[in-house]
This record gives structure tokens, sequence and C-alpha cells, in this order.
């Protein structure tokens, strides 16, 4: 999957793949021939798959075995037409995200079934946000829209008529990560149509709009934790059919704790991430949406240490607005005004920029081994 003019040539395939006819195909990235070989070797392709199955897309993790979701095109149809219901009608898209993750497939694939042709700002060399100045003001139709990761919204926010640039879509979809609440406002103020959305590759991208399902999606909350269902959820992962996250047909598991209230879904943060530190659980998401209310943060991650007396201590990496330099002691002090101390960071990290794997979402690996290395020295 190219990034760039090369979209052209895939194209027809995705087309192909919409309507259900032809083979399933594995998107994997033009550009990084590991990932691209990792993705391969784990996921068989040229070996036998159910019929009905039109794509596998890979879930963005970076440890143990790649999995792939099955998605059919009955799924992807139901998913990118759900869409457009919400957002007003079909309309012209903008792509600015990787091809090879489902958040940036599906920005084609909403294109192929509105019979638009997209707008491609190629991201093969990073994203520069100026450049949406030229991409946007050469979209046409009576509704354009396009898809972000918090990440770029930032960037957008912080470059000159990048901003402007948005403000003049119908729509800017921003997924793979939450995103912070001065963001969105920042954005609303702005004059951007922001909509938040929530989903994964295993439920063909976003089902779920500032908190209201789509039409079509399912969502229920068993022991905090959030299960979606309904027509766009994967039929399961490519050579693992016993996988416990679709043990009930029609339903996917998720990692996430949420609650769902009024037909409005709120969630709260990974249960595969909490934090458990003396004796007491943090999530990190609750603390993470405190500590970027501190006017010195532009982005944060909370994240678990192994500690020999509490267990795991709470530890923050920070990428601080221009000219700021947040001391620990000032960010703990912000937090004790929100939540319980035991939330508050034991340990900092200042960095200019976050790690990043998979569509926007911070790379806590990474980030963990640079924290213990920062605890080391």
């Amino acid at each position: 999957m190219p990034t760039g003019s090369g979209l052209g040539d895939v194209l027809p395939h995705l087309r192909e793949a919409l309507e259900g006819n032809g083979p399933a195909w594995l998107p994997i990235p033009t550009s990084d021939r590991r990932e691209a070989r990792r993705l391969s070797d784990a996921l068989s392709p040229g070996e036998a798959i159910d019929d009905d199955v039109a794509l596998v897309v890979t879930t963005s993790g970076t440890t143990g075995v790649p999995k792939g979701a099955m998605l059919s095109a009955s799924a992807l149809r139901a998913s990118g037409t759900a869409t457009h219901d919400r957002l007003g009608g079909p309309g012209a898209w903008l792509l600015a995200l990787p091809t090879h993750h489902i958040a940036g497939l599906q920005v084609l694939l909403r294109s192929i079934l509105a019979g638009t042709e997209p707008a491609v700002l190629d991201v093969s060399g990073g994203f520069l946000p100026e450049a949406l100045v030229g991409a946007v003001s050469g979209m046409r139709g009576e509704r354009r829209y396009t898809a972000l990761v918090p990440t770029q919204l930032i960037k957008a926010l912080d470059a000159p008529g990048a901003a402007e640039a948005l403000a003049d879509l119908d729509a800017v979809l921003v997924g793979g990560a939450a995103t912070p609440l001065p963001v969105y406002e920042r954005a609303k103020a702005a004059g951007i149509n922001v909509v938040r959305t929530y989903g994964m590759s295993e439920t063909c991208g976003g089902c779920v709009y500032e908190g209201v399902p789509l039409d079509g999606a399912k969502v229920r909350i068993e022991d905090g934790r959030v299960l979606l269902g309904g027509a766009m959820i994967a039929s399961g992962y490519r050579g693992q059919p016993d996988h416990p996250a679709f043990a009930e047909p029609g339903w996917f598991r998720t990692e996430d704790a949420g609650t769902f209230d009024n037909g409005v879904l709120q969630v709260t943060g990974r249960l595969d991430e909490a934090i458990m530190t003396g004796g007491l659980l943090v999530i990190p998401q609750v603390v993470e949406a405190v500590l970027v209310t501190h006017p010195s943060i532009s982005e944060c991650v909370v994240l678990g240490l192994p500690d020999e007396r509490l267990g795991q201590r709470v530890a923050v990496a920070v990428v601080p607005t221009a000219g700021a330099t947040p001391t620990l002691d000032e960010l703990r002090d912000h937090v004790v005004r929100e939540l319980d101390a035991i939330a508050a960071p034991r340990e900092l990290a200042l960095l200019d920029e976050l790690p990043l794997h998979g569509p926007g979402k911070p790379n806590r690996t990474k980030l963990r081994e640079l924290l213990l290395a920062q605890s080391a020295n």
C-alpha cells in the first residue's frame, strides 16, 4: 500500500474487495520492508481463507504475533454507509494517513462508496501540516471530509493556515488514540468540525462517533469492559479461530474499560494498561486527561514502571508546550487537585515528541524503555 501517487494502482483492487469479488487482500506498507515481512510471515498470504473475507487488516500492536482482522465486504460497506449517514451524506475525502491501517484504508473505501476520487497528502516522509492548505483547496464536491490522528491535529493547530484549511471541511474525523480535551476545545474554537471516533481494525474502524454508535453498531458493558457488535464486526482473526475476543458471534470483546449510559459511550482507559501501585488501581488515561489541562503540557503518556516498594510507580512522558519546562512537583500538585495522590506521577521525562506506532498511537513499549533508561542513570 503506497502513500502517494501510486494509490491509483491499488484502488481497483479495493473497489473489487468492496464489491465482494475477487481474492482477499492483506494490505502491507510499501515503505517499511521489515514490517511488510513481519505481517506476511505471520498472516500467511496464499493460504486458504473464507470466501466472504475481503480484507485482512492488521491491528497496530508491535509486540507478539500480529493479529489480522478478517473483514467482509458487507461489513466494510456497512461501516462506510453508516459513516456517511452520520456525517450528512457522501463526499470527497482527503487521505492524510498511512494506507495499510484501517483508518487510512477507510478513507479510500469511503471514497469508492461515494464515487469520488480521493485527494492525497503524501505522508511517506512525515506529516507536514502546511501541506493541508493546498490539499484542501484542491478538493471538489458539495461535502468534503478527512481523517486525522490527534498528533496531526495538534500540529495543524500550530501551523499557519492549516487550521483554517481544516475549518473549511465539513468534518474532520479524529481517532486512533484519544483526543485530549484541550486539543478538542481548541479545534472547535478554530471552527473545525472535529468528530471524535472510537473503533479499531476489528470494527472496520470507527463505529462510535462522539460517544454515539453509528447505525448498525451496538455497544454493551460487561464487568466494566466495552463490547462492540453489529454489522461492521470482523469475522475473527486470521489463523486464530478460537480467539476469546470473538467468542460470542457478532461481538468483539475489547481491552477497553468504559461506561454506556443513555446511549452514550465513555471509554475510560485500557484494561491491559492499568497500573497497580501501592495496592490501588490507576487507569493511565484518567491521569492523562487531568495532566493535559496543565498549560505547560502539549501531549503526555502515563504508564507504570516496576517499583520494589509499590509494585509499580506512576510515570509520565511529556511533550511540553513551546518554551515550557514543567517540573515533576508542579505536575504532581496539578494531579492531586483532581485525583487521589496515588495517581500523581513519581517520575517525569520531557521529550520533543512522542514515539508512535500504528495510526497515531503512543508507543508505550518504547516510552517505558526510555523511562527505565532514565531511571538507571
